[in-house]
């Protein structure tokens, strides 16, 4: 087993760049600030938008943020995977609308491609051109031997990939599809005759998500048939480090905004937070994010030093997550009382993007039950 470097090996590069995100977000992006931008209709049969800011996105581009985990060769600053943990941490707790946790996690896959069309991809990446993976089939597994795709004999791509992230945000789109060779991965252009997007309508309001239809559509091979399994496989431990991260950020901002209102909202002529049915839970919920954290860094820091162990404990680090981020929303909303469940209320687009991440990429149980299986048949 590799001894992981101190801190996750979190230094003063990764230090400055969350610190850096900190201070973005603060300034650019607080709680009304995204409230007014993405929930201006309360109306539950409002049309399906797609609604972020792309001069923020803009100024992230500049500031390096989508170069963070492409390699120095591919024109990007090659950190170690705990850095975009980091942002996406910053990005959680703020609910940002952005393609930038997508772009991470197709980085995560492109860099285990090992293709010249690969590193050209990472190259833009770096540039600052959004991408997201068309990975998962109808029944929600993104195990690439099941997708709904297929090659042509042409090499275009015909069939549909569901559950897509940021799809209206992103130009460019990994996708695994299926040939008699093997399961294999593709770049394809968002604008590209043959590919029609159709958006699902989904709780989360801070993100878009589509099922993506191909018909005949144009592609790159970026990792040939046969091996789109295993750079999938190879990049899951850190794509789920990002979704846990995420987690994590929004919990802290339920956690913090609970705890603020438990001291200024009087009842029976006492804060709320005097009431031990108040301020025990709010302790539980401040230790499960703390518990989650440090798996979540965990994982990141054993994807790049400890790759063996890397899967189970990223398992480990999203089940946790996933059970913090209902007890997180759920406490946030039954501690602001009558108010908490309002659409003014701005608890409910946390709690919204905690349910919707709580089941991305799996819930607690599913990865609790993978989990089990690993332990059980090394024990075997």
């Amino acid at each position: 087993m590799s001894i992981q470097p101190k801190n996750f090996g979190f230094g003063e590069d990764e230090t400055m760049l969350r610190d850096s995100a900190r201070k973005f977000f603060s300034d650019n992006c607080s709680a009304d600030k995204i409230h007014n931008l993405v929930a201006t209709d309360p109306n539950i049969h409002r049309s399906i938008d797609c609604v972020w800011d792309k001069n923020l996105w803009q100024q992230i581009v500049e500031l390096g943020w989508t170069a963070v985990c492409v390699s120095e060769s591919a024109g990007g600053i090659g950190m170690p995977a705990v850095a975009a943990v980091a942002l996406a941490e910053e990005v959680g707790k703020a609910a940002f609308p952005s393609p930038l946790l997508s772009t991470f996690n197709a980085t995560f896959v492109l860099n285990h491609c090992q293709s010249e069309a690969a590193t050209a991809a990472l190259g833009e990446i770096a540039e600052g051109k959004a991408t997201t993976l068309a990975i998962t089939n109808q029944e929600g597994s993104w195990d690439a031997s099941a997708t709904d795709v297929s090659v042509n004999n042409d090499g275009s791509l015909s069939g549909t990939a569901y559950f897509v992230q940021d799809a209206k945000k992103v130009a460019q789109l990994v996708v695994s599809a299926a040939s008699d060779k093997g399961v294999g991965l593709y770049l394809v252009d968002t604008t590209a005759g043959g590919v029609q997007m159709v958006a699902d309508g989904i709780i989360d309001l801070t993100r878009d998500q589509a099922h993506i239809e191909f018909s005949n559509a144009s592609a790159i091979e970026l990792a040939a048939p046969g091996t789109g399994n295993l750079a999938i496989d190879q990049a899951m431990p850190a794509i789920l480090s990002i979704v846990s991260a995420d987690m994590v950020g929004a919990g802290e901002w339920l956690l913090q905004t609970t705890v603020e209102y438990a001291k200024t909202r009087v009842q029976f002529d006492r804060p709320l937070g005097f009431f031990q049915a108040v301020k025990h839970p709010l302790v539980n919920v401040m230790l499960d994010i703390d518990r989650s954290k440090s798996l979540a860094y965990n994982a990141a820091c054993a994807y790049d030093t400890d790759p063996d162990n890397a899967l189970r404990l990223a398992h480990m680090a999203k089940s946790q997550a996933g059970d913090m981020a209902v007890f997180s929303a759920s406490r946030a909303v039954q501690f602001h009382g009558g108010i908490g469940f309002t659409w003014e209320c701005f608890v409910h687009l946390f709690f919204k993007r905690q349910m919707h991440n709580q089941v991305l990429f799996g819930d607690a149980k599913y990865h609790r039950a993978l989990l089990a299986d690993m332990v059980m048949g090394a024990a075997a």
